[in-house]
């Protein structure tokens, strides 16, 4: 949906989701505890992370070699949340992604004002002065549904499971936990297509004057 937004706003766009996987591809990689936050930190510390900022093409890189696909994968999911609560990782990463909204360097798509940025902490944390906040529900089932059509080798039981962990974790993490940003609409979308979702979106962004 944040995609399909930007393409529509004509605007860049930004998954910070793909950063910390990207991170935690890397933590797994070099065969480090996810569970052992200075081991962690370390290796996020040496790993180049670059993401394009292009709703058509958001290509993830790590130390160069892209990396979309394999970020998505159940080993990286399962240690995703764990990877992301470490404060070190976060205070890097939110770093980038504040330069990346902010237009600096290797944005992909220079000139161009406005960006879409998804994230479980972007308005109340990243960017807390953004014009406009959405957070994003839907039923747990519905939830589970989706992730599973975006993965490959997992049933919607297991990944409702999971999704159910990292709500907990995420919540519960003392650096930026998963919560309602002030002032941010929360919108349910269960039952509700991308474009619908879209729609909903464009009408807070830019409100139709009332007739009548």
């Amino acid at each position: 949906m944040a995609r399909a937004l930007a393409r529509r706003l004509a605007a860049r766009y930004l998954d910070t989701g793909a950063m910390y996987r990207a991170a935690t591809l890397a933590v797994l990689r070099a065969g480090v505890d996810p569970a052992d936050p200075e081991a962690v930190v370390e290796v996020v510390r040496r790993v180049a992370i670059d993401v394009s900022t292009s709703p058509d093409q958001p290509v993830v890189r790590l130390d160069g070699e892209r990396v979309d696909g394999e970020i998505r994968s159940a080993p990286v999911t399962a240690a995703v949340s764990a990877v992301s609560a470490v404060s070190g990782v976060r205070t890097r990463l939110v770093a980038r992604q504040r330069e990346l909204i902010s237009g600096g360097s290797a944005s992909g798509l220079s000139g161009i004002s406005g960006i879409v940025v998804e994230g479980r902490d972007i308005g109340s944390v990243v960017w807390p002065q953004a014009a406009v906040k959405v957070f994003l529900t839907a039923s747990s089932a519905e939830r589970a549904r989706r992730r599973a059509g975006e993965l490959t080798g997992v049933d919607v039981d297991s990944v409702e499971a999971d999704l159910s962990r990292r709500d907990s974790l995420d919540s519960s993490r003392s650096d930026s936990p998963l919560q309602i940003a002030n002032g941010a609409v929360e919108l349910d979308t269960t039952g509700i297509g991308v474009d619908g979702v879209v729609e909903r979106v464009v009408e807070l962004i830019h409100p139709r004057p009332h007739e009548g």
